[in-house]
């Protein structure tokens, strides 16, 4: 519980953080849904033969070569022009070794030291590859063997991120990955804060309609049953509702229109529950109420047939019901 009230949090944070990053390079969506950069980096390429023998060595997978060879270069290069690129090289020879949490630090002091590097962008993607690849299950090494999960870990990364990288396109990907992965875990109150903080921040993403199913989905599923708050019913049918107003084509490859028809049997499940609690408690002023807007909201439903039986009223004539609204218990 506590895990996911913090990752909750951070989500917010990461929203609010997104907006003080304006010294770093930016990139803007412009027309066409493409995006482009408002800063380049400033540093050129310098040639230095010890790292060109590196990066040759990482190319050819002589990872372990290379890290000797550039620790020792950085040792004694500390304020070498193009000391960016002999940490950058350093973060790929451990990202080959298999050392992935060592080479996300080696990538985040290139961030850290040099953002104007020519390197800070592809730092950052090795650094989602990173992340990336701890949520498939990729496992950091303890004692020499790679047996530790690091899932908590590459959420925290992909946070990081999108502060490195405010507006970005790899910013968006961070937080729609962070979304798809409580939401394949089951951490559905987290995965619907990311999808509600991925339709706010990226309004005009192809993927934003895709992004507001699964947060329709994610507040449905944290519904507990008909004798708990339907406040998730309510606000989730709202949602797939809107949805299929604005994406028919979506909401037919989604099924919405049978969810919607789920979410009404259970709405109208737990209006009748709540009649019968006031019957059993003896106070029949509510439970005529609630068996009441049960036969007008849901009249072709079978808990309706239910209540006329209980309030001894005739069976209308069919018809096609009645939406819920969101004042529904």
């Amino acid at each position: 519980m506590a895990r996911t009230a913090c990752a909750a949090i951070a989500v917010v944070c990461i929203c609010g953080l997104c907006s003080a990053q304006s010294t770093m390079p930016a990139w803007e969506l412009r027309e066409g849904g493409r995006w482009q950069q408002t800063a380049v980096p400033a540093t050129a390429p310098v040639r230095e033969e010890t790292l060109d023998r590196v990066e040759e060595m990482i190319q050819n997978r002589q990872y372990e070569a290379a890290h000797k060879i550039v620790v020792a270069w950085l040792r004694l290069n500390k304020t070498s022009p193009v000391r960016d690129r002999g940490i950058y090289l350093l973060g790929q020879a451990n990202f080959g070794r298999g050392e992935r949490i060592m080479a996300f630090y080696n990538f985040d002091e290139l961030l850290d030291r040099y953002p104007d590097s020519r390197y800070y962008y592809a730092a950052l993607q090795r650094q989602y590859d990173i992340a990336d690849a701890f949520l498939r299950g990729y496992k950091r090494k303890f004692l020499g063997m790679p047996i530790l999960p690091a899932r908590e870990e590459a959420t925290e990364m992909l946070y990081r991120i999108q502060q490195r990288a405010p507006g970005s396109p790899l910013a968006e990907k961070a937080l729609l990955r962070v979304a798809d992965y409580y939401y394949a875990n089951g951490d559905f109150d987290v995965a619907a804060d990311a999808y509600a903080a991925y339709v706010r921040g990226y309004p005009r993403s192809p993927l934003v309609d895709q992004a507001k199913l699964r947060e329709a989905f994610s507040v449905l599923a944290q519904f507990r049953g008909v004798k708990f708050d339907a406040t998730c019913l309510v606000d989730a049918r709202q949602q797939l509702v809107e949805l299929s107003m604005v994406n028919p084509q979506l909401a037919d490859r989604g099924n919405i229109p049978e969810v919607i028809r789920r979410i009404d049997a259970a709405l109208a499940r737990k209006l009748l529950v709540t009649a019968e609690f006031y019957r059993r408690t003896g106070k029949k002023d509510a439970m005529r109420f609630y068996y009441e807007l049960l036969v007008k909201r849901y009249p072709d439903s079978p808990e309706a047939q239910t209540a006329r039986r209980e309030l001894g009223m005739a069976q209308p004539p069919p018809s096609s019901g009645a939406p819920a609204t969101r004042g529904a218990p």
